[in-house]
């Protein structure tokens, strides 16, 4: 594997201090000796500055954007009147503002006409830092174990102006009695304790640094141009996720389908319930055979299905007389529970019989017209050797096509679905009504383009990864009556030379081609839509099952053509958020995107249908975030009568990885360039001893280069199965231990000296209603 993004991750964390056990500190003593005081704890430390130093070194190695409720800055909604200088981006809304400006006033009313001509900027610019894109930096605030600061980090120089011409309004500043008393009069003191270890993040140096705020509030991108995204596990323990879906009904729950045939049901506050949504492990056909393509592959909720309950399912079964064949079939919810499916009312639309074993095909969606569209491959084996031309360029065969059709009416002939009035091809007799687009060999993971949030462009575009033979992978966008060229060809070169040449080929080129040396297998993914990362949309975002490398495409508006980037998962500077990871399990299965539009997707360590140890994961921006309040939905409640079985996680963050002391020396760097940073886990799939299909009835899963190529990668990831048996045998995950309070306030109430008596009483009840977070 060839991850140098990973690399970089690794040569981080080398750099990495050790911690000290979390202890209560006053960060304002101005002396090298403990203290007992009742407004503070006593620090454990003999060398009180020394210790200083070293919480400020921690935090320099997390200095990034973020805000002091540990989230990345946004853009205000509206404009700021008082920190106008924060209002393009930073950390503070118009009731934030509001409430510093109240305050400045209420400071100011306490000094004279000459105080302030001398210190009126002074004040305003140390209280509008919390609206800095580097607040968490200015406060200490990055990392949960250090204490809060009462005041800004502010550079030498500048602390240094201040106090010589404003010393005497510090305590009106901070009620901190350690400051007030030792510090007013003592500017070496004072400058010391709010001194940060690099001097590029202190005010007013972090405004001036050019590097810092070249690109703020843009995705982050590495010295190769690779962007720098985050992730927050959202499930585990799954075999082989191969979708996840929503029903549009406002309940904002999460569907994921594993390969044997089981659907859960996942709801909002990420808990899952314990009896599955549908289970027909028994009908569909899938062994534990690595590589093994069969199985439960797709599925899709009718547009109307908060009204008539129906949703569609796409799985391998075999038949009575040991037939491979694919099944597409219409199910619906039963009306006791709407969380539980009724698998009586299966009604079959479409069965085809299989030739072999792999390009099974398995995407079911309906597009903005309504109708559903199927995705079947070309009928497996290598190089579509099916007949004169293949399947994919036969338009009398069904295998190979993008296929459109009604589920809300009949055919005359009887078939149980309509053909739409304006398919393509209704009226030519040598080819099938219900084909929609050809050509294709084996599209994994096709999606509809919501379209901008604001102008809708894009909208209804469904974007597909074709997987290639042996050469390229491609990204096709779906049009009416498209031939997307396979057999004649494989992304943009020949593949069967007399096809390729042939006049009246006329098909459509993909958007976008990589050969071998970038990936193997690609997996389709989604335009991103969704509100909290802002920064995303427009981005098509899509990977590689064999490699686990993550891609980006952005349309160029003037060419309308499509650049590539590399996505770089686990920067530990970059994503030191809470909950944030660094890594993910190697092989993507498929994406998915939540009813409100948010961006996931599934992945394994171990490519097995029976393997526990799929996860999903949600992508998250780190550089910029959508306005606290924005992006809030109130789901609609549902009632469930199944027990809930709470989410937990077996990722680290990076927080506890930076937290972490380093007790193994990291790997050496690699000197082969790749994108990806995928870490497959240590544990191996644990064996399924019996499975309902027998291996000598059904075609062997693989049998050519691809399963050795895919059973290679895996080969190496194979845990110890002595490590695995608790992982796997735990069918009920432990109860999740009480979260802690992370808010800025609690950990200012925990770990900072409580309030001294005030010195003024008016200014401390005027400070009580528009206190800010404490400070």
């Amino acid at each position: 594997m060839n991850e140098p993004c990973y690399e970089e991750v690794r040569d981080f964390y080398t750099s990495d201090l050790k911690k000290p056990a979390l202890v209560e500190v006053n960060v304002w003593l101005c002396t090298g000796r403990s203290s007992s005081r009742s407004s503070g704890v006593s620090f454990s430390c003999p060398h009180v500055f020394l210790c200083l130093c070293l919480l400020c070194l921690v935090g320099s190695l997390l200095g990034h954007p973020q805000c002091l409720d540990y989230g990345p800055p946004f853009q205000p909604p509206f404009h700021l009147e008082f920190c106008s200088a924060y209002e393009n981006f930073g950390c503070c809304d118009q009731e934030r503002d509001n409430s510093i400006a109240a305050k400045y006033w209420d400071i100011m009313d306490y000094i004279d006409p000459q105080g302030h001509k001398l210190c009126e900027t002074y004040i305003k610019d140390i209280l509008c830092q919390e609206c800095s894109p580097y607040a968490a930096h200015l406060y200490d605030a990055e990392n949960p174990r250090t204490p809060l600061r009462n005041l800004p980090g502010l550079c030498f120089d500048y602390c240094s102006e201040f106090h010589f011409n404003c010393h005497s309004a510090i305590s009106l500043l901070t009620s901190d009695k350690h400051i007030q008393e030792c510090c007013e009069t003592n500017k070496t003191h004072f400058c010391n304790l709010l001194h940060l270890h690099d001097e590029d993040y202190c005010f007013p140096n972090v405004l001036k640094n050019t590097a810092l705020n070249r690109n703020l509030g843009s995705v982050v991108e590495d010295r190769k141009g690779c962007l720098q995204l985050c992730l927050a596990e959202v499930a585990n323990g799954l075999r082989n996720p191969v979708v996840m879906v929503h029903a549009n009904d406002h309940t904002h729950r999460m569907f994921i389908a594993e390969q044997v045939g089981v659907i859960w049901v996942y709801l909002p506050d990420g808990s899952r319930l314990e009896e599955p949504f549908l289970d027909i492990k028994s009908i569909v056909l899938a062994t534990p055979w690595i590589g093994d393509e069969r199985g439960f592959l797709g599925m899709a909720f009718h547009p109307k299905y908060k009204y008539n309950g129906k949703f569609y399912i796409y799985y391998s079964y075999m038949d009575k007389n040991r037939v491979e064949k694919i099944r597409i079939s219409e199910l619906k919810v039963l009306a006791s529970d709407v969380n539980k499916a009724d698998p009586r009312s299966e009604r079959n639309l479409l069965e085809l019989e299989e030739p072999a074993a792999n390009h099974n095909g398995g995407q079911l969606l309906f597009g903005v017209d309504g109708y559903m569209y199927l995705f079947t491959g070309d009928g497996g084996k290598a190089g579509d050797p099916f007949g004169k031309f293949g399947n994919a360029q036969n338009k009398s065969a069904l295998l190979g096509k993008v296929l459109r059709i009604d589920v809300d009416g009949k055919s005359p002939d009887g078939k149980p679905y309509r053909i739409p009035p304006d398919n393509p091809f209704v009226s030519d007799p040598k080819a099938r009504p219900e084909v929609y687009a050809y050509g294709v060999r084996n599209m994994w993971r096709c999606a509809v383009d919501r379209g901008d949030p604001v102008t809708k462009k894009g909208r209804g575009r469904i974007f597909c990864g074709d997987v290639g033979q042996n050469r390229f992978e491609e990204i096709d966008i779906i049009v009416k009556g498209g031939n997307y060229g396979w057999r004649a060809k494989e992304g943009f070169e020949c593949y069967d030379t007399k096809l390729c040449h042939n006049s009246s080929l006329d098909d459509i080129l993909p958007i976008f081609a990589y050969g071998r040396n970038v990936g193997k297998s690609v997996t389709g993914g989604y335009v991103y839509r969704g509100c909290e990362s802002p920064n995303l949309n427009g981005l098509y975002i899509f990977g590689d099952f064999m490699n686990g490398r993550l891609m980006a495409l952005q349309e160029e508006e003037k060419t309308n053509k499509w650049k590539q980037q590399d996505i770089c998962i686990g920067s530990r500077k970059a994503c030191a958020f809470p909950g944030m990871i660094s890594s993910y399990s190697k092989f993507i299965i498929s994406f998915a995107e939540d009813e409100a539009g948010e961006l996931y997707f599934m992945s394994t360590s171990y490519p097995s249908a029976y393997a526990p140890h799929g996860s999903l994961y949600k992508f998250i921006d780190p550089a910029r975030r959508a306005p606290p309040g924005k992006c809030k939905y109130k789901p609609v409640p549902v009632n469930t009568k199944s027990k809930r079985i709470p989410f937990v996680p077996r990722a680290k963050t990076v927080l506890e990885l930076l937290n972490e002391p380093s007790t193994t020396r990291p790997p050496k760097k690699s000197s082969a360039p790749t994108a990806a940073v995928p870490t497959v886990s240590s544990k191996k799939a644990k064996k399924t001893p019996s499975t309902t299909i027998k291996s000598s009835t059904v075609k062997p899963a693989l049998s050519g280069k691809k399963r050795q190529k895919i059973k290679a990668e895996a080969k190496h990831h194979k845990p110890m199965q002595k490590e695995n048996m608790a992982r796997v045998s735990r069918t009920t995950p432990a109860p999740p231990s009480p979260k802690q309070k992370s808010s800025h306030l609690t950990r200012t109430r925990k770990l900072l000296p409580k309030k001294a008596a005030p010195a003024k009483e008016k200014l401390e009840k005027r400070r009580k209603a528009s206190r800010l977070r404490s400070f």
